[in-house]
């Protein structure tokens, strides 16, 4: 074969593949807003909602809340050190603060999601729909996507920045933890330089934005995948894999545009 011949074949296999993927993101905007239309159907019957959040939120809070500690711990050893070096150890306190509420606090938390309550979802519905259970509720005239979809959308809406929320304080309580009684910064000034140059729409409004994006992107990312999963075993479990994988990188992503966009000025 010939080298004309096989850049042909690599354009060729480049076309394919970016069209594929357009034609797939096509596909989950017009599913995504079919699922926001379709979802005054939970007014009626908002227990849904409320069952889903305690499958997706309640179940997670043990690993938010126990990375919360660590990652606390950490940040107050790490900055610490760091702010020792310069003499601005009472600092610890906003140091702590803001990096939980700015970054840590929304991005870890949602890779956790994406790594629990994610992969519970993906599976699910792609178990369902292997077991033909979304076929049968189409032949009974119950919509899936109104009663299987929108419950777990919304929940993972509103879980998400319930649990980046619980994140963050658990966090700042482990650095006070590390800070104060194990270390020797002042009470009084880890709070107050917290108090002091926290904000409350810049700092913690955009960390709750971002927690929000973050729900949303993860949740409907893990639905997607189940609904549109092969139903075979493999096909599931390709699924869930890819719930992870693309997960997470939508999450850096937006974690980037978001502070690009918050943070610019």
């Amino acid at each position: 074969m010939s080298v004309f011949s096989k850049v042909i074949d690599l354009l060729g296999d480049l076309g394919f593949f970016i069209r594929r993927n357009i034609s797939n993101l096509g596909h989950a905007a017009r599913l995504f807003f079919t699922v926001i239309v379709r979802s005054g159907f939970l007014l009626k019957r908002p227990r849904l909602v409320v069952d889903q959040i305690l499958f997706v939120g309640n179940h997670s809070f043990v690993i938010i809340a126990v990375s919360g500690l660590f990652v606390g711990f950490v940040l107050g050893l790490q900055g610490y050190y760091t702010l020792n070096r310069y003499g601005s150890e009472q600092a610890l306190g906003l140091l702590v603060a803001l990096s939980l509420t700015r970054e840590l606090g929304p991005v870890i938390t949602a890779l956790l999601f994406a790594g629990r309550a994610g992969t519970s979802l993906t599976a699910e519905i792609g178990l369902m729909k292997a077991g033909e259970q979304l076929s049968a509720m189409e032949m009974m005239a119950v919509d899936p996507l109104a009663r299987v979809i929108a419950p777990r959308l919304w929940a993972g809406i509103i879980s998400m920045p319930i649990l980046a929320t619980i994140f963050t304080a658990v966090g700042v309580m482990g650095g006070y933890f590390v800070g104060v009684p194990l270390i020797g910064v002042d009470s009084g000034a880890f709070w107050a330089q917290m108090q002091g140059g926290v904000d409350l729409f810049a700092d913690i409004g955009n960390g709750l934005i971002k927690s929000i994006v973050f729900g949303v992107a993860v949740t409907f990312i893990a639905l997607y995948q189940g609904y549109e999963a092969r139903p075979t075993p493999e096909g599931v479990s390709q699924a869930t894999t890819r719930t992870v994988v693309i997960s997470s990188l939508a999450v850096l992503a937006l974690d980037f545009l978001l502070t690009a966009m918050m943070f610019s000025n």
